[in-house]
């Protein structure tokens, strides 16, 4: 492997506006699907909600400071729709505007490149109640949106990103119910996911008519590196059926200009897809200047008719405890925890499905640049007496992940940059705050920042381009 990295490598963390910003009743916003979902009894943990999370609203230039100390020289964030765009149709709130007009200028001024996300979940409730991501009008006001926030910004953002993991939206928030909104019906999910790309595609197009050629655009994905339990013919079909519904659903019109026929073959009985229209493939495969990967875990799956008399899974897949499936025609598929260490969200620690993952897309879209847009691990991260944050089971996780970038990048995967989630503890979704994916902890009573060990490892290596060893074990 290399001895360091690039030295035009972004180093960055990354973040989500309804996940850290509060202020959610300031500015003319209105509520987005997440500030409706998180106020319904029983769908998250605690209670929690939004509505303060860690008050970067208010806190903006402290945060970004902080991110100047610690030496990276890229931030991930994302736009609130509701804050810019309230209802989700008609012009723009400028005070809404303001705060990422601010937030831009403040990152320029610490030699920090912004690195712009249009949506990340937070629909406005408004066009969720029209319909939602299941309605077509939905990908229409996005690409509204999307020339909004150029407009206002292009001419100081150059990195741009249309969504972030829409299969969480498609398949959680229509599927399994655990994101919002919370609706559970797989021809939604399905239609759902349709819409999505068709709204990148729309608002790449809208993007590209309001920014300076300079200007890159990129989706952030959230492939699934699905592996077969066994060799037998029918735990590979169910790694064939996960696939489809994780990967090809996504992958297939974005780089190919067309969804794999086998997805139509396994939902033929719930959908005939005719909401997918004639002209629909060709804006959704519009050209992408870098493909934005996020990767946690891998999947382990079997044929659950081989070893479960039921059809469930012998542990839920990940995603979250539901009664309702987020695999639309895939019942009789099985998630398998893999042996070894996990991390505080049950998921397996496994560096070299990171490696797999890079390898992929290097083959699947020879010459589009990667970038991982989010890669990170919660743990159950406390204040030692002096008030100290030492995180060392992150630091080896970050080392192993990136060690097997290197690898990648050592093979021929073109990797540009790494974001590593989060940049702070924040509101976890439907965990609410009991999760800790931040470098930098959050006392969530008096909203006091401490970076923990792994953020001065990290900044250690933003700053060098060198990875720096693992605490011992």
């Amino acid at each position: 492997m290399p001895a360091s990295f690039p030295p035009a490598f972004l180093w960055g963390t990354a973040t989500a506006a309804y996940q850290i910003e509060g202020a959610v009743r300031e500015g003319g916003r209105t509520p987005s699907i997440w500030d409706t979902f998180s106020h319904t009894p029983g769908k998250v943990e605690g209670g929690d909600t939004g509505d303060t999370a860690v008050d970067h609203f208010h806190r903006r230039a402290q945060d970004v400071a902080m991110m100047a100390d610690l030496g990276v020289n890229a931030y991930r964030f994302s736009v609130s729709w509701p804050r810019v765009q309230p209802t989700g149709r008609g012009p723009a709130v400028q005070r809404g505007l303001d705060f990422y007009r601010q937030l831009v200028d403040d990152l320029l001024e610490h030699d920090i490149r912004p690195v712009l996300t249009l949506y990340h979940w937070d629909l406005p409730q408004e066009l969720e109640s029209a319909g939602g991501w299941p309605a077509r009008d939905t990908a229409y006001r996005f690409a509204d949106y999307a020339r909004i926030v150029a407009d206002a910004l292009g001419d100081r953002v150059d990195m741009w990103t249309t969504l972030n993991e829409p299969w969480c939206s498609a398949f959680l928030g229509y599927g399994s119910g655990v994101h919002a909104p919370g609706r559970t019906d797989p021809v939604a999910a399905l239609r759902a996911a349709h819409h999505l790309n068709l709204a990148h595609g729309l608002g790449a197009q809208a993007l590209r008519s309001a920014l300076p050629a300079r200007a890159q655009l990129s989706i952030s994905l959230n492939p699934s590196v699905v592996r077969a339990r066994s060799q037998s013919p029918s735990d590979l079909d169910a790694r064939r059926r996960i696939d489809a519904l994780a990967n090809r659903v996504f992958d297939g019109p974005l780089l190919k200009g067309a969804y794999p026929r086998d997805l139509f073959e396994d939902t033929a009985h719930l959908t005939d897809w005719s909401f997918v229209h004639g002209e629909d493939l060709a804006v959704i495969k519009h050209p992408l200047d870098s493909l934005g990967l996020n990767y946690y875990a891998p999947a382990v799956v079997s044929d659950a008719t081989d070893n479960r008399p039921d059809g469930r899974s012998e542990r839920k897949d990940g995603h979250g405890a539901s009664d309702h499936s987020p695999w639309p025609g895939a019942d009789a598929v099985a998630f398998h925890q893999p042996p070894g260490e996990r991390t505080e969200m049950g998921w397996s620690v496994d560096p070299s499905g990171l490696y797999d993952l890079l390898r992929h897309y290097a083959r699947e879209a020879p010459g589009l640049p990667l970038m991982i847009t989010e890669n990170g691990a919660a743990y159950d991260d406390k204040p030692n007496a002096d008030g100290s944050v030492h995180d060392p089971d992150r630091v080896r996780y970050l080392h192993g992940h990136l060690s097997a970038v290197q690898r990648a990048m050592a093979d021929g995967a073109d990797v540009r940059g790494y974001f590593l989630w989060s940049l702070m503890d924040n509101f976890e979704w439907a965990y609410g705050y009991g999760k800790r994916f931040g470098a930098v902890y959050v006392d969530y009573e008096t909203q006091v920042r401490t970076p923990k060990s792994s953020a001065h490892w990290y900044g250690e290596l933003a700053r060098t381009g060198v990875l720096p060893p693992p605490p011992e074990a």
